[in-house]
C-alpha cells in the first residue's frame, strides 16, 4: 500500500486532480447513502393514497390539476411518450453530474457552494421523503404509467424508472417532493449564475420546465411535487450562499485569489 508521505506528496503535487477524485467520491458516497436511505420509508399504501389524494384536493383548489392533460398527452403519443421516458429514466443523472464537473472545473468559489446546494436540498427533500410518504399519480385510477408503457423499449423495468431487475431497490412512494424537477432547477440556476453565453442560460431554464413536464406528463409526480421540489432547492441554495468559502490554493500550497476577484483582474488587464 503506498505510505501516508507518497499520497501526502500526490497531494501536494497534484492538489486539483486529487481534490477532484475526493469530491467525486463524495458525491457518489451522498448518492449511494440518499438512494439506500429511501428505502427506510415507510411503504404502507393507504396512508400514502390518502396523501397523494389531499394534495390532489389541494390542487383543485388552486386550480394546478394539471396531471389529467399532460399524462393523455404523454400516453396517446407514442413518440412523445417515449421521449419522456428516456428524459424521465436518464438526463436527471446524465445533466446533473455533467453541471457538477463543470462547476468543480470553474473553481471552488463556483462549485463549493453549488454542491453545498444541492447536498442541503437532497438531504431536506429526504426528510421530507422518510416523514410522507406519497404515492405518485400513476398509482391512482385514471392515469396512464408512460414508462411501464415503453418498458420494453427502454432500460427500465415496470418499477417507476429502476434498471429492469432492480424495482426492488427504490421506493416509489418517494414522489413529494420531485428531485428530478428540483435537480433541473438547480441545473438551471447553477448555469444561469456562472454560464458565460445567454443561450446556454436558456438551455438550462427550458431543461428545468421540460423535466417539470415530463415528470408529471409520464404519471410520476403531482404538480405540487415540482412546487416542492423547487422549493428545497431555492432554500438549499439560501443556505449554501450563507456559508464561507476558503479560497484555492496553487500547486505550492499558497492561498489564490477568489475565483471572481481572478476573473476580475484578468478582465482588467485584457482591457489595459
Amino acid at each position: 500500500m503506498p505510505s501516508l508521505t507518497a499520497i501526502a506528496g500526490v497531494r501536494q503535487r497534484y492538489p486539483r486532480l486529487t481534490r477532484g477524485v475526493l469530491e467525486l467520491v463524495l458525491v457518489l458516497v451522498l448518492w449511494l447513502g440518499y438512494s439506500l436511505s429511501r428505502l427506510l420509508a415507510d411503504t404502507a399504501m393507504t396512508p400514502a393514497l390518502q396523501r397523494a389524494h389531499g394534495l390532489l384536493h389541494i390542487e383543485k383548489h388552486l386550480g394546478l390539476h394539471w396531471e389529467v392533460p399532460l399524462n393523455q398527452l404523454f400516453s396517446a403519443h407514442e413518440v412523445l411518450g417515449l421521449l419522456g421516458s428516456y428524459w424521465y429514466a436518464a438526463l436527471h443523472y446524465v445533466v446533473t453530474f455533467a453541471v457538477l464537473v463543470w462547476l468543480y472545473l470553474r473553481g471552488r468559489h463556483t462549485y463549493l457552494p453549488a454542491r453545498r446546494a444541492l447536498a442541503i436540498a437532497t438531504i431536506l427533500g429526504l426528510v421530507i421523503y422518510l416523514m410522507l410518504p406519497t404515492a405518485p399519480p400513476r398509482f391512482l385510477g385514471g392515469y396512464v404509467d408512460v414508462l411501464d408503457l415503453h418498458a420494453a423499449a427502454g432500460w427500465w423495468g415496470t418499477d417507476a424508472s429502476a434498471p429492469r431487475g432492480l424495482g426492488g431497490l427504490t421506493n416509489q412512494l418517494a414522489a413529494f417532493p420531485s428531485l428530478h424537477a428540483g435537480w433541473a432547477l438547480w441545473c438551471a440556476i447553477a448555469l444561469h449564475r456562472h454560464a458565460r453565453w445567454s443561450w446556454v442560460k436558456v438551455l438550462g431554464w427550458l431543461y428545468a420546465v421540460g423535466t417539470a413536464v415530463v415528470i408529471v406528463g409520464t404519471g410520476n409526480h403531482w404538480v405540487l411535487d415540482v412546487l416542492v421540489g423547487w422549493l428545497v432547492i431555492v432554500t438549499g441554495f439560501m443556505v449554501a450562499d450563507g456559508l464561507p468559502v476558503r479560497a484555492d490554493r496553487d500547486r505550492r500550497g499558497r492561498m489564490g485569489p477568489p475565483d471572481g476577484a481572478l476573473a476580475n483582474r484578468r478582465a482588467q488587464l485584457a482591457v489595459d
